[in-house]
């Protein structure tokens, strides 16, 4: 089980980035995939047509968005965890991913450099 620890800074305001973290509407336009999601404890989330399934298990508006992802019958819960803070002009965001499935790990650290947060931050930044 891997751990992995990834920092990115996206030029727009906390509030723009948790929003396109967590509507899915917005997920959709950085994703190119229908999401199920809300920004809500306890919701039972869906992403990239159930590629990335979940849990949202801490919810703070605007600053932090924790997960639990599923990855099938493994002893160790994998945490997502996200955390947003003002920097300037910029959002600096914060991504530690915990217990991380061997199998899928270069998958996943890869995943959310390009197609999650590099995906989130192109769509941003494009406005």
């Amino acid at each position: 089980m891997g751990n992995f620890r990834y920092e990115l800074m996206i030029a727009a305001e906390p509030e723009e980035v948790f929003t396109a973290l967590t509507n899915p509407f917005q997920i959709e336009l950085w994703s190119g995939y229908p999401a199920d999601m809300k920004a809500e404890k306890g919701y039972v989330f869906s992403l990239w047509e159930g590629d990335i399934c979940g849990v949202n298990i801490e919810v703070i508006p605007n600053k932090k968005l924790v997960q639990e992802w599923f990855f099938g019958e493994h002893e160790k819960t994998s945490i997502v965890t996200l955390v947003l803070k003002k920097e300037g002009n910029s959002t600096c965001v914060t991504l530690t991913h915990t217990n991380i499935p061997d199998e899928v790990e270069e998958e996943i650290t890869e995943g959310w450099k390009t197609y999650y947060l590099g995906s989130l931050k192109d769509m941003l930044e494009m406005y």
